[in-house]
């Protein structure tokens, strides 16, 4: 990512249709503590967090946090492969393969 924001290239990211409920995930805290590391969000968490704020969660919703903190934590196991590929990719840029050759004939000079 900072080698992204360094070239100038906005990263291309997958689209939200509900930006509102990474919001929630997010205020709710991703995962929780358990003993040796980390869980996904408990439907306790959830209950508690929407008891605390007065957000009352469609059940599609709440399903749908519990499940988006399940696949987070999923994907940070996955991560901890230096050989692993991003989530998702995106064609490279035209752009991208410029400043790339550019750098690389820089560098050979």
């Amino acid at each position: 990512m900072d080698d992204l924001k360094r070239k100038k290239i906005d990263p291309p990211m997958p689209p939200n249709p509900a930006p509102h409920l990474l919001g929630h995930l997010i205020e709710m805290g991703l995962t929780e503590a358990a003993g040796m590391g980390s869980v996904p969000l408990s439907w306790r968490e959830i209950a508690a967090w929407q008891e605390n704020t007065c957000v009352q969660l469609e059940p599609w919703e709440a399903r749908l946090i519990r499940n988006l903190s399940k696949a987070y934590l999923a994907e940070g196991h996955r991560a901890e492969s230096e050989n692993c590929p991003p989530p998702w990719r995106a064609p490279v840029t035209q752009r991208e393969l410029d400043i790339e050759e550019a750098q690389l004939r820089a560098l050979l000079g």
